[in-house]
């Protein structure tokens, strides 16, 4: 008997502690239910946070991804076009090794015609000594390619309809780069189009500062500009000198198109003549000069006059204004 009562006695307490653990159990279970759905708020709200802030971030890489890809294609473009203009040179630089190697394998022949050239400058006439002293006056007076560049202020008028955008407008790039590099530093710059329309609505007026960064700025403008026009640059021209004039300033203006839709030549002539008057020397407030695309040629089937008119205009105009205009032969660069 006395046996069975530990036994029992064991048993009972064995019960009561596993009943205990069990409990306990419970109620460590009730607890971390509890507190769960607080901490599970905690870390969403948290995720949340870091998730904003991860879009943020997101967005800004976007932005600067965008800027970059501009830059990157701003910088091909000038990659490009600095690599055709070397490619050009290079060709140019072996021509003249070819022929000054060939000159150096005729140098004898190269002496006897250089004494022959001596001997005729030593019996030029009066009117070829003349002539001479003009060419040479010509190359003092700042000429680069038949076209001066005295002016201290320079204007481009150019022709923003679809014939020159389509067609010619890598050239026209090309063209106004050249006339800026012929004049390294001016006092002023303007760009307006055919309809005086000008380029920058905040110089609207007044002259653009010549800087190099001003420069670069022109011509990546210029890429994407594409402003109505009527095919006619009596307008552009009409308001650049009404606008610009000044009596102490050398003023120059380079129109650029392909067409001419008015009416009459000669009423536009008598218009700039009015408006440009000469001045006490005999010479014309301001200069123009032009340079002409020959888009109208690029499709035969759909060739209008308005090409030629344009030609016939500028050159009349160029001429009666103390400008030169030229003629370009193709449309590509």
């Amino acid at each position: 008997m006395r046996r069975r009562k530990n036994i029992e006695g064991i048993s009972i307490a064995f019960l009561d502690v596993i009943a205990c653990g069990f409990g306990a159990v419970i109620l460590m279970l009730i607890l971390t239910k509890v507190f769960e759905p607080i901490i599970i708020e905690e870390t969403a709200i948290e995720l949340t946070g870091v998730l904003e802030e991860k879009e943020r971030q997101l967005y800004d890489i976007r932005g600067e991804t965008s800027i970059l890809n501009r830059e990157m294609i701003s910088r091909e473009d000038q990659l490009s076009v600095a690599r055709r203009r070397l490619a050009r040179l290079q060709a140019e630089l072996s021509k003249i090794q070819g022929q000054f190697a060939a000159s150096s394998q005729d140098a004898e022949v190269n002496n006897i015609i250089q004494g022959k050239l001596a001997a005729a400058q030593q019996d030029l006439t009066a009117e070829m000594r003349r002539l001479q002293a003009q060419f040479n006056e010509i190359k003092d007076n700042n000429m680069i390619g038949g076209i001066p560049v005295d002016s201290e202020y320079i204007i481009f008028i150019i022709d923003t309809s679809g014939s020159m955008y389509n067609y010619a407008w890598p050239l026209m790039l090309e063209k106004v780069r050249e006339t800026l590099d012929v004049y390294p530093q001016v006092k002023g710059i303007q760009v307006m189009n055919d309809m005086g329309q000008f380029m920058f609505s905040r110089y609207v007026g007044k002259w653009i500062p010549d800087t190099p960064g001003r420069r670069n700025a022109i011509i990546e403008r210029l890429r994407t500009w594409n402003a109505f026009s009527n095919s006619s640059p009596v307008e552009g021209i009409t308001k650049a000198i009404s606008t610009f004039y000044s009596p102490d300033k050398k003023i120059s203006l380079y129109v650029m198109g392909d067409e001419f839709t008015g009416r009459s030549i000669d009423t536009v002539l008598r218009t700039i003549r009015t408006i440009n008057r000469e001045g006490k020397d005999g010479k014309r407030l301001v200069r123009i000069h032009a340079i002409g695309f020959p888009t109208q040629f690029i499709r035969p089937e759909r060739m209008q006059v308005t090409g030629v008119r344009f030609a016939t205009l500028m050159r009349l105009m160029c001429e009666q204004n103390g400008g030169t205009f030229v003629a370009l032969p193709f449309t590509r660069t």
